[in-house]
């Protein structure tokens, strides 16, 4: 992010992508639901973000974030925040039925989707976040 705040001019605009930390449990529980099992896990990754410390290497490896946390980060280092949106609000657990819509349908959906994305109350339960924002100065 130091990177993109020394390469943007002043009033150029950053976009940023996160994964949600509450987000991802809808992908959990559809393709790894052993993984709730592991209590240890489960409380370290609502924690702290992440895979503990110790957790075998390979496989996906990130952070998660917390709505909470995603302007400060930006705004510590130059940038005024324009908008943080959620990417798939409410369809975390079924974009699928989503992507398979086709014309008119598809477009109603988009908007509707593209019109609650900043809706406070449901942006951690979407599985991707965006920052908009644009360099101060």
């Amino acid at each position: 992010m130091k990177e993109a705040v020394d390469r943007l001019r002043a009033g150029g605009i950053i976009f940023s992508a996160f994964i949600s930390r509450f987000g991802i449990m809808g992908d959990l529980l559809k393709n790894l639901p052993d993984w709730i099992e592991n209590q240890a896990e489960v409380r370290w990754l609502l924690e702290k973000g992440k895979a503990p410390d110790d957790a075998p290497r390979g496989g996906f490896r990130g952070y998660f974030a917390q709505i909470s946390e995603i302007a400060p980060l930006h705004e510590a280092i130059g940038f005024e925040t324009l908008q943080v949106v959620g990417v798939e609000p409410a369809i975390s657990a079924d974009d699928e039925s989503y992507n398979n819509l086709q014309g008119t349908k598809r477009q109603l959906w988009l908007d509707l989707l593209y019109e609650m994305s900043a809706e406070q109350s449901i942006l951690g339960a979407s599985r991707h976040l965006l920052y908009i924002g644009r360099k101060k100065g």
